[in-house]
């Protein structure tokens, strides 16, 4: 077994990483590998001027720095692997950098598309899950892994919290609003949803697919006028913007997401500051261009 594969069943067994993940640091190693082999030499015995080469090369061929910013985070965790199981003495990927991607800001829902997305007539054909499943979604700003995971015991409709186990294994307790409290009460009322089954059943009874949800959600938007890319990621942004928007807390929504790093959260801030700039532009005297005199 190849070094690579011996990393990638360490991920699999002992870190339990996802299948989709897996693939990712598959792929990433694979190129590493192809192109140490071209220069006659194995992935594991590369120095950091030959991975800087490699980086550059991946550059050179079009890669963008987003990509190659992946591609050295999987050489970082393989070398750092090695580096632990005493079989390099230093690792080569430890002061590489790649170049820094441009920041892009997430798209959210202004507070009024996502009022109009959520407020879904509740006689369509799965009506009520559908308007359980967007105000939950909308008002607790879950991630679409989390959601899908849930089972009904970890709602508590008494202090209006909901149990969620998030990115490595860690817990949190997010409030839920009253729409949503009402929403899932009347579809767990209608589906007779018992305490240890999932809150949004697939049709073999397990809990919905993400990809299920997904398309789900674009077909609402769109049948609710919203002729934008709805995904279910859109809302968790739109959640987290519209709280900092109203309270500033930058921590708190930190908290509520459950980031572990605030810097993860600050993105948020850049949407906030973005949205002020509008207003001041639109509302400032002295913001407006002034008309030229062909113009009038």
């Amino acid at each position: 077994m190849t070094a690579v594969a011996e990393f990638l069943a360490h991920l699999q067994v002992e870190r339990r990483m996802s299948a989709h993940t897996l693939d990712a640091y598959r792929r990433d190693l694979d190129a590493v590998s192809v192109w140490a082999q071209a220069q006659e030499a194995a992935i594991e015995t590369l120095d950091s001027e030959q991975l800087r080469q490699f980086i550059a090369a991946e550059h050179r061929r079009g890669l963008s720095p987003t990509s190659l910013q992946r591609r050295l985070s999987a050489c970082r965790s393989f070398y750092g692997w090695l580096l632990r199981h005493r079989r390099i003495e230093v690792s080569p990927a430890a002061t590489l950098k790649a170049p820094k991607a441009p920041r892009k800001l997430p798209q959210v829902l202004d507070a009024d598309e996502a009022v109009r997305l959520v407020e879904l007539p509740t006689d369509a054909p799965l009506g009520l899950r559908d308007r359980a499943l967007l105000e939950l979604f909308y008002s607790s700003g879950l991630r679409l892994s989390e959601l899908c995971a849930l089972i009904w015991r970890d709602l508590d409709f008494a202090t209006g919290l909901v149990n969620v186990l998030g990115k490595g294994n860690r817990q949190r307790r997010v409030p839920f609003g009253s729409h949503a409290r009402a929403a899932l009460q009347a579809w767990q009322a209608d589906s007779g949803g018992a305490a240890g089954t999932p809150v949004f059943p697939g049709r073999n009874g397990g809990p919905i697919t993400q990809r299920a949800v997904q398309i789900r959600i674009r077909q609402l938007a769109q049948r609710q006028g919203l002729f934008k890319h709805v995904h279910p990621h859109m809302l968790r942004h739109s959640f987290a913007s519209h709280i900092l928007e109203s309270s500033g807390d930058l921590r708190g929504v930190q908290e509520l997401l459950g980031h572990a790093d605030i810097a993860t959260t600050q993105i948020y801030t850049h949407l906030d500051f973005q949205h002020l700039a509008k207003v001041y532009d639109a509302a400032h005297p002295r913001a407006k261009r002034r008309r030229s005199s062909n113009e009038s």
